[in-house]
């Protein structure tokens, strides 16, 4: 087969990884794709949100199969496109990718299927959403409706906090994304993330995990992209996941294909769970990044077969077959993120490290600047290590973390503290 995966990011490179473990694979293109993308793989400049582009280069190319990884061009109708041109997609319609365009369609579907989930409000003017926030108190979370890149939700502890975020977002700052404003209940709880394979009919549990999207050590600061993500998430027990399936995904699903817009491609499930009882925070419409990395590493080979399943509408066939392992991944990422930092820093130590079945570096925000590997992005690389247990995959992710030279990032140093705190 040949086989386009579109994006660029440490997501985008453990998709990479584990599709050319499969023998299926014979060709392997990555548009736009970063330094270590472009060490195992070809990569092309190609706007992979321009559905006309995607769909000529694939026919030049003969790709058999394309994966969208990034969210943006699911949103942007990529999928609809090939489609339309008879290739075969892994990713849903621009109609069912609205799960994670528009958190008030999502909010919308989950008032008619039932789902539980955050109370909210759906505001398009400022005042009236100032007004909500006057009225709920704090703590209260205050969400740009649109795509933001995973920084667009503010978790606000004071009133004062909300209404700044209120005023920031309809000032502009998340841009169009901020056009519309959700702002919901402030949920407690354990959060974890759920992915489901779906190919209109069928859905098939995938896996688990557990990210963290504050930017300091504790769970502190500002949200980010991820800072880091194990697999699989204690809290996600065989109880919980069922109860997932059937108060949460299977009424979404029904739900979707009897607005006419059934789902197809992976299924991002992000949870608040108290009590064993799961509520949805929201829904992704591609992998989590860096939740992937770590789910890659662990699923290996079988991810093309699943893929391709997906895709061809075959899913009832197919079976997930995990391993009893464990695994982690520690971001790096470059001083000042979320916020500015530098590009161009160069990187050093990556060489020496192993990059096998148990052991990657995954390159994010990475570009070759003559010789080196130099930072090019906020979130820059993914280190992950799978291992028979949490603590043994944490000492050997971090172990390749040490050994990485690059004084001008930063990173998390306790990444898997609550699932090992609790073990």
């Amino acid at each position: 087969m040949n086989i386009l995966i579109l994006g660029g990011g440490g997501r985008e490179h453990s998709l990479a990884w584990a599709v050319l473990q499969n023998p299926k694979c014979d060709r392997l293109i990555v548009a736009p794709g970063n330094a270590g993308i472009a060490e195992i793989a070809d990569c092309a400049t190609l706007n992979i949100e321009d559905g006309g582009a995607v769909a000529t280069f694939a026919e030049e190319n003969a790709i058999d199969l394309v994966i969208i990884g990034p969210e943006a061009p699911l949103a942007a109708g990529v999928s609809d496109r090939l489609r339309a041109t008879g290739i075969a997609v892994f990713g849903p319609s621009w109609a069912a990718a609205q799960l994670e365009a528009s958190k008030a369609f999502t909010k919308r579907i989950c008032d008619a299927a039932q789902v539980p989930t955050a109370r909210y409000g759906h505001f398009t003017d400022a005042a009236a959403a100032r007004a909500y926030v006057e009225a709920q108190g704090a703590p209260i979370v205050i969400k740009a409706d649109g795509l933001a890149a995973g920084k667009g939700v503010i978790i606000a502890q004071t009133k004062a906090e909300a209404l700044s975020a209120v005023d920031d977002m309809f000032g502009g700052s998340f841009g169009t994304a901020g056009a519309e404003v959700v702002i919901e209940e402030f949920m407690t709880g354990e959060e974890a993330s759920f992915f489901v394979l779906c190919d209109g009919e069928t859905a098939v549990p995938l896996g688990t995990a557990q990210d963290h999207k504050r930017v300091g050590e504790g769970d502190t600061g500002p949200n980010t992209g991820g800072m880091g993500a194990y697999s699989p998430a204690p809290v996600m027990t065989d109880a919980v996941i069922t109860a997932t399936l059937d108060r949460i995904v299977k009424p979404t699903l029904a739900e979707m294909v009897r607005q006419g817009t059934p789902y197809q491609g992976v299924l991002f499930v992000g949870l608040m769970i108290e009590d064993g009882n799961p509520r949805l925070v929201e829904y992704n419409v591609r992998f989590g990044d860096p939740e992937c990395q770590a789910l890659m590493l662990r699923l290996g080979a079988q991810v093309l077969d699943l893929i391709q399943a997906c895709a061809e509408g075959r899913l009832a066939e197919a079976q997930v077959n995990w391993a009893e392992d464990h695994a982690m991944t520690v971001v790096l990422a470059a001083r000042g993120y979320p916020g500015s930092y530098e590009k161009g820093s160069v990187i050093g130590g990556l060489d020496a490290l192993p990059a096998d079945s148990r052991n990657m570096v995954f390159h994010a925000g990475t570009a070759r600047s003559g010789g080196d590997v130099v930072a090019s992005g906020g979130r820059v690389l993914a280190v992950t290590a799978r291992a028979e247990s949490l603590q043994a995959a944490r000492d050997a992710a971090y172990e390749m973390v040490n050994r990485i030279d690059w004084a001008e990032g930063f990173y998390r140093r306790d990444i898997g503290w609550r699932a090992l705190t609790a073990g």
